[in-house]
């Protein structure tokens, strides 16, 4: 089965008979309380974990020749592209800050530079985006970075119930809910896609 696995240890509250004691989440039936039974194991389930967030996990086939990891996620994922968010950190005069927007869309400088208050911004090499946030190119997430970044998300993420973001790792993202995704980033919201 292409993009989604089987997660036998999660059951829907609703279904197989409860939970196993955990506490349910309808938009992902998931278990919270059962979630360190998946193995993601990235920092980012860490935090979300820890601040008792509900996610789901959603492994897929990273091919490294796919041209665009966010896309390749998205068909992968059998998701609509606006669903799910790249993670991409910019230079801000003052430091480095993260930007979250929809795969198939650019950041816009100008107004990520407006969200942080500063004059202008630059995107981050990605040498320095790795050191930084302690993953890969292709798989950094907004979760569980080495230190935590001023972070802006793409107001156009209120309008859905859940988002896709890299779960730390290329092959893997997560899917949570947006107010979620900004309570453990500390995320500012505002129109910084393009």
């Amino acid at each position: 089965m292409r993009g989604r696995q089987p997660y036998a240890s999660f059951r829907h509250p609703k279904r197989e008979g409860g939970g196993g004691g955990g506490i349910g989440h309808p938009a992902y039936g998931l278990d919270v309380g059962k979630r360190r039974e998946l193995g993601a194991g990235t920092p980012a389930t860490t935090v979300l974990t820890r601040l008792g967030i509900a996610f789901a996990t959603h492994p897929y086939e990273h091919d490294p020749a796919a041209p665009s990891y966010g896309l390749e996620a998205a068909e992968a994922l059998g998701v609509p592209a606006a669903h799910v968010f790249k993670t991409l950190l910019v230079e801000a005069g003052t430091g480095l800050a993260v930007g979250i927007v929809p795969v198939d869309r650019s950041l816009d400088l100008k107004a990520m530079a407006s969200a942080l208050g500063v004059k202008k911004v630059a995107m981050a090499p990605p040498e320095e985006a790795e050191r930084a946030t302690g993953y890969v190119v292709g798989g950094i997430s907004p979760l569980g970075q080495r230190r935590r970044l001023p972070t802006v998300l793409d107001e156009s993420a209120t309008s859905l119930d859940h988002v896709y973001v890299s779960g730390g790792r290329r092959g893997l993202d997560l899917a949570v809910a947006p107010a979620d995704l900004v309570r453990a980033t500390s995320a500012t919201l505002a129109a910084i896609a393009r």
